[in-house]
């Protein structure tokens, strides 16, 4: 009886083990790898369109350490399971992408795959860039191998164990990634199809502006609805949503301003979106970085907007904050934000109906307030003007206290910020 109940068993688990092997190998599956190269018309004017992509994608940003070689790797990009480190684009033989060929480069940024067959750490965003066409991934390539040839060793990444065996990426992949290039959505006009095209593939804007699991997933229904940049410590808000909570009420020329200078009316960018506006979108033709406005504008809301935690102070003693946050800003922000909370256009962004003040995740403010934000200098912009760093000037407390002012002044309505909600983001960078 009991080998009967043994063999049962057996028979049960070898099952389920071959149901997760075909599991794998067909969630696993691409379709449309396969796609002959189709010569350009002009070398010539793929390798300017080669150029304009990789600046669209972000490429040199994130592939050039800090003080290194351009494209040559080397940037650490930090994760919840250990470092990362981006690889050598230059055409050096050894330890760049010199041996790949235009369908090598193909399966990377289609597949996320390297030229041997190995998997790609999602943190190279090749769940976005799949949607990419295969003459833009094409031309890509084309212009990286006009690149000066940079010796330069990758390095191996460094994560804990178990996420350093790269057999589990092909549970993640089963889970996370859905490869395909864009689609066209007949039902939109040109434009709105580029803007979606460029948002969804070269511009990645999922990968930060998602929420994601514990697993460093991003739920496809959940895609752009805001979330923490993991490691970071950055809050990417939502780019979807009505009209109260994300981009529906922005004319969409201030928010094509925005993305193309890192300022619009009574707006500016920071932290890690400055970067991706100095390196990337400034250098976007005016036509693209207006489809992409357009479609990020025309956006639903997918997923519910963050929901405010419940006030922790009593009402007499959130208006004592309120009172003492007041004078702060009378006397530390009132000559750059006005004391009407309006800013100065295109200068120093409002505060007042500020959603990114009121918004129930307050991170970015705090860690503006503690160490200052700086918009990106563009060809727009050259000269940004930039908020100094308070945190060595004001407690948690004071930094607390201003910041609830701020929230609750001139209409605006928030929860108090606490001193603990402060020191979290202190000494972090």
């Amino acid at each position: 009886m009991k080998r009967k109940y043994l063999w049962r068993a057996c028979a049960l688990l070898l099952t389920l083990l071959a149901i997760a092997i075909l599991w794998l190998v067909m969630a696993n599956r691409n379709p449309d790898l396969d796609q002959a190269s189709v010569p350009p018309a002009s070398a010539a004017a793929q390798l300017v369109q080669g150029a304009y992509l990789a600046r669209v994608g972000n490429c040199m940003s994130c592939h050039t350490a800090r003080g290194g070689k351009s494209y040559a790797g080397g940037r650490v990009v930090p994760t919840p399971f250990g470092n990362i480190y981006t690889s050598n684009l230059t055409p050096d033989a050894e330890t760049g992408i010199g041996k790949w060929s235009n369908a090598d480069f193909w399966q990377a940024m289609h597949d996320g795959k390297s030229k041997d067959g190995s998997l790609l750490y999602p943190a190279f965003p090749y769940t976005n860039y799949t949607r990419v066409t295969r003459a833009d991934s094409d031309a890509i390539f084309a212009f990286l191998q006009t690149l000066p040839a940079v010796a330069q060793k990758n390095i191996e990444p460094e994560l804990r164990f178990p996420y350093n065996n790269r057999f589990l990426l092909y549970a993640w992949r089963a889970l996370y990634f859905r490869p395909g290039q864009y689609v066209n959505d007949d039902k939109q006009s040109v434009e709105w199809n580029r803007g979606a095209y460029l948002a969804q593939g070269l511009g990645h804007c999922s990968a930060c502006h998602s929420p994601r699991d514990s697993f460093g997933g991003t739920d496809l229904k959940a895609e752009l609805g805001g979330g923490m940049i993991p490691v970071l410590n950055w809050y990417a808000p939502p780019l979807n949503g009505d009209k109260d909570s994300s981009l529906g009420n922005w004319e969409v020329e201030h928010l094509a301003a925005l993305l193309k200078t890192g300022v619009a009316p009574g707006r500016s960018v920071s932290g890690p979106m400055a970067e991706v506006v100095a390196g990337s979108l400034q250098h976007m033709r005016n036509d693209d970085v207006t489809a992409l406005a357009g479609y990020l504008k025309s956006l639903p809301q997918q997923i519910a907007a963050p929901v405010a935690a419940a006030e922790s102070l009593r009402e007499d003693d959130k208006k004592a904050v309120i009172d003492a946050g007041a004078k702060l800003y009378e006397n530390q922000c009132a000559s750059c934000h006005q004391a009407s909370g309006t800013g100065v256009p295109s200068v120093y962004p409002a505060l007042a109906g500020s959603r990114a003040i009121t918004t129930p995740v307050a991170t970015n403010a705090i860690r503006m307030v503690l160490h200052g934000g700086y918009a990106p200098s563009t060809s727009g912009n050259p000269r940004p003007y930039g908020m100094p760093p308070f945190g060595q000037s004001l407690t948690d407390e004071e930094v607390a206290a201003v910041i609830t002012y701020v929230r609750n002044a001139w209409g605006n309505q928030g929860t108090a910020i606490s001193p603990v909600d402060v020191n979290q983001y202190r000494s972090r960078h």
